[in-house]
C-alpha cells in the first residue's frame, strides 16, 4: 500500500513544465509504488482522480567520489495525467 511519504518529489525541469501545459504532471516515488498505489495516495491526500497514470523505472546511477564507488538510489517516475483545469498546486494536502 503506497503513502503519501513515498511521494519523493514533484519534478519541475524544462520539460516537464511544457508538459503541465497540456495537464501532465511528473511525480517521482520510491520503487516500490505501483499505480494503483499512486492513485489511491492522489485522491486520499489531493482529491484528485487522475485520468491516467504511465510509469518509468529508473536504475541508480554509478558515481565516483574520492575513488570510491557509489550508487544513487532507484526511483520510479510517474506521468500523471490530469483532469482539464485541476492542479496539484491548487489541492491542500
Amino acid at each position: 500500500m503506497a503513502d503519501i511519504t513515498d511521494i519523493k518529489s514533484i519534478l519541475y525541469t524544462e520539460k516537464t513544465l511544457s508538459l503541465q501545459e497540456n495537464g501532465v504532471v511528473v511525480i517521482q516515488t520510491s520503487p516500490r509504488v505501483t499505480k494503483n498505489g499512486l492513485k489511491e495516495v492522489l485522491k486520499q491526500y489531493f482529491g484528485v482522480t487522475p485520468l491516467k497514470v504511465n510509469s518509468l523505472r529508473m536504475d541508480g546511477k554509478v558515481k565516483r567520489f574520492r575513488g570510491r564507488a557509489g550508487v544513487r538510489d532507484d526511483f520510479k517516475k510517474f506521468y500523471v495525467t490530469l483532469p482539464e483545469g485541476v492542479s496539484l498546486a491548487n489541492q491542500e494536502a
